[in-house]
Order: structure tokens, then sequence, then C-alpha cells
């Protein structure tokens, strides 16, 4: 899990400020323990406990599911995470700005998707599950979880970069994951990333999950189908493309035309791809991670010339 000291970060420390909860990600460490295990370790209520655990679920450091046991099912926890990389602004005075875009989930403007496919608002589907003429609906703007089989949707964003601006890092941030029929979380998908027309690489999405709900989800959603994706953070810089700090490609990124007037980011999964496992895209109020796709470009404003004496 990578960090920094903007609000999408927040939840994270939140979670980790308190000694409670810290000692909770020590039992876990050990095995996945459900709430009545970790209240009696801990010597608290159940009720309590549920509040602690549902902070660690939303920061996304703990994952949990429910389980057939005696007496019903249980929600039994688990460790998500086991390592936290923190990035905090360079030493100086030429502290890095920022030009945030957040582009919502139905606001593609090209596509080609094949089933299994759909699109959802928070409230409802938009047409009929496996039926790619939904993806011209008109509902489509207000969609907030989109999937497909095989294809690409394509986003176009504006670059607000200023001519006295020199751009240093862009990062865009999306919850996404693959998309199996119904739900397997060993469904592996080769997900390909092209910015301003240039392929930057492909990641592997390791499955759709569906275990246990997501922590946004309606409550309208079937149990059955895609639940919450993985928090990714793709940037690239001056040395190269990197999902998640691993290193995605060589394109540096004066190759992506960082002065144009817009970005136009397809994510799309190749018919000849090793693993055509599909994509799921979470927006606001789906998955577990409450934004849509995230534009941020970094850039340092041009010194000014000290003014003659």
């Amino acid at each position: 899990m990578e960090l920094d000291i903007t609000e999408q970060s927040l939840p994270v420390y939140e979670a980790l400020a308190s000694k409670v909860r810290l000692n909770l990600l020590a039992l876990l460490a050990e095995r996945p323990m459900n709430v009545r295990e970790l209240a009696e370790a801990s010597n608290l209520s159940s009720a309590i406990m549920t509040m602690h655990v549902r902070k660690l679920e939303t920061a996304g450091l703990i994952r949990t599911e429910r389980m057939a046991g005696r007496g019903g099912a249980r929600k039994v926890c688990s460790l998500a995470e086991d390592r936290i990389e923190i990035t905090l602004p360079k030493a100086g005075s030429d502290r890095r700005s920022v030009h945030p875009v957040n582009v919502p989930i139905g606001h593609f403007t090209d596509w080609e998707v094949y089933p299994t496919c759909g699109l959802a608002t928070t409230e409802k589907m938009i047409g009929q599950f496996d039926d790619p003429r939904f993806f011209l609906s008109p509902e489509r703007v207000n969609a907030s979880i989109l999937w497909f089989g095989q294809g690409f949707v394509e986003y176009r964003a504006p670059n607000f970069l200023l001519s006295s601006q020199t751009p240093e890092e862009l990062e865009i941030s999306m919850e996404i994951s693959s998309e199996a029929p119904g739900i397997d979380e060993d469904w592996p998908s080769d997900i390909t990333f092209h910015l301003n027309g240039v392929d930057l690489g492909t990641w592997t999405s390791p499955g759709d999950y569906g275990r246990r709900r997501g922590n946004l989800t309606p409550a309208w959603w079937p149990n059955d189908i895609n639940q919450y994706g993985l928090l990714k953070r793709l940037k690239i810089n001056r040395t190269g493309t990197f999902m998640d700090g691993t290193p995605l490609s060589s394109v540096t990124l004066d190759q992506i035309s960082p002065s144009s007037k817009e970005w136009k980011l397809r994510i799309g999964v190749r018919s000849e791809a090793q693993h055509v496992g599909g994509i799921t895209l979470f927006g606001t109020g789906f998955g577990n991670y409450n934004q849509d796709i995230l534009f941020r470009l970094y850039y340092r404003d041009a010194l000014r010339p000290e003014p003659q004496s």
C-alpha cells in the first residue's frame, strides 16, 4: 500500500491512530480471527470490536469474510496488506503543486465491450445484463460501476497545466478488478493502459472479488457478483511508468505529451492477451473506495527572476 499526505490517505492514518487497532493487526498477523475472538483477546465487547474492525476494513488494512460456523455465520478477519510505504514531500521551498481532475466511471467517451458486461448506478441497473447497447444509454453518465469481459473504455480529462508550469509526475488512481462470470477471486486478467495513444503497459489483475460485500456497495446489489476491487495507482514520471511503485514500462512523462490540452486514457483487455479476464471499474458509491478515476498532475511553477536593485 502506497500513502502520501493527501486526503486520500487519511482513512489509513485514522485507522492506525489507535493502540487497540494496532494490536488487532498484530493479532491478525498470527492467524485469521472472527470478531468474537478478537473481542475476547482484547477484553472488549463485540459491539466495540465491530467498530474497530469496520475502521480497519474501510482503510483497506484488513478484509472480512462471512463464514459458516456453529451458531450461524461469523465475520472472519484477516490482513489485507503486509507493507505500507509513505511518500513525504521533498525538503525545500519548491514543494510540488497538483492539478486534480476526477472523472466519473460513466463518463467514458469511447468504448468497445463484449459480454459479460453491464453498468449500474448506485440505485439501479442501467438496462440489462450482457447487452453492450446499454453502454450507449444516456443514463451511462450516472454509472458508478461498469464491467466487461473483453474490449475497452476510454476517458478524456482536461489537462490544466499552464505554460509557466513544469510537469513532474502524473498519477491516475482507480478501483479495479477482473470480471468473471459471477465471482472468482482467482481469475487473472491482463489489463492494458494507453494514455494519449501511448501503450503504458499491462497489469495483471488477480481476480474478481466478492466473497464479502464491498464497504460502499449498495444494499440492493446482488451478493453473487462483483463487490469491490483493488485501489491501483498508475504513475508516469521522468524515469518510467509504475503501478503501485512497481515498474510497468519504460514510458516516461515526456513521451505522453504532458503539455497537451487533455489526457486520453484507454483501459482495456486485448483478445490476444494471455489472460482474457475482463475488467470491473468501481466508482463513487460502490466497492471499498469512494472515488472515481482520479488524475493528479504534479508540477512546479517556473522560478521568477529576482528583481534588479
